[in-house]
């Protein structure tokens, strides 16, 4: 997800976050099915981010994908996600390399967290992810409207293929 992307300053206007994201319901595996991605993930396929809650607030995270194909090798990222806006949960920071921490918006989770949109203010990057590596077409065109609403450009967005 957002590889080495160092600390923000969150210049540009405010980015949406979801008003309540329940962690327990949160946490699990999400299939990065479209993104805006970082130089690391340019070219992933199965792109996968796992989460799991290791303390109060704090979240072990680890992406993994193969790179430039299916059959491509596997590559393997464990970041840290840390939460720094209660109550809403909604604000981490993640760390891939210390001390730099990126910022972390969950800009909107459906209500059966299925499907969830991780964006930043500067929106240079964003992702779109499910609970399965496909979801139907016109779930996919709502989600990308969200973002675009949020003011990512749409000929940005890239889809990440799944097999």
């Amino acid at each position: 997800m957002s590889l080495f992307i160092f600390q923000s300053c969150r210049p540009g206007p405010p980015i949406r976050m979801a008003e309540k994201v329940n962690l327990g319901s949160f946490m699990g595996d999400w299939y990065v099915i479209a993104n805006i991605p970082t130089f690391i993930e340019k070219g992933a396929h199965n792109a996968i981010e796992s989460y799991q809650m290791s303390e109060p607030d704090v979240i072990d995270t680890t992406f993994t994908f193969n790179k430039d194909s299916f059959t491509g090798p596997k590559k393997q990222y464990k970041p840290t996600g840390f939460v720094t806006d209660n109550p809403s949960n909604a604000e981490w920071k993640m760390q891939f390399l210390w001390p730099f921490k990126s910022e972390y918006i969950i800009v909107y989770v459906d209500p059966a967290y299925q499907y969830t949109i991780i964006g930043r203010t500067k929106r240079d990057y964003l992702w779109i992810m499910a609970r399965n590596p496909q979801i139907p077409a016109q779930q996919l065109e709502q989600l990308i409207q969200i973002a675009v609403e949020e003011g990512y450009p749409k000929n940005q967005i890239k889809m990440v293929p799944h097999q």
